[in-house]
């Protein structure tokens, strides 16, 4: 039982005298546990609503945009063409439904 966790972390263990046991994920197994570490971020930012957390789920997101094969340029531009065509969250419009 492990998780994903940043690039420094087993430095950061190490630096406090431990020794973590890591190896190194590939494939489907990284994308699951990418997948998995976002909704672990998603959930922490729920609790905390902090900028903290909310810059750990953009990191993640990040990079399961490049592990999925595309940039985060892209990704930026395609979120810049959604909220042209259908706009953004903004307004705060609540749909509840059709009459």
């Amino acid at each position: 039982m492990g998780k994903l966790v940043r690039d420094k972390i087993p430095d950061i263990i190490r630096a406090n005298g431990k020794s973590p046991q890591t190896r190194v994920l590939s494939g489907q197994d990284y994308l699951r546990a990418l997948d998995f570490k976002l909704n672990e971020e998603v959930a922490e930012y729920q609790v905390d609503k902090s900028l903290d957390e909310m810059a750990d789920v953009l990191e993640v997101l990040f990079t399961i945009c490049e592990a999925r094969g595309y940039s985060v340029e892209e990704l930026m531009e395609h979120k810049a063409e959604k909220q042209k065509a259908k706009g953004g969250f903004k307004e705060k419009i609540f749909w509840e439904g059709n009459k």
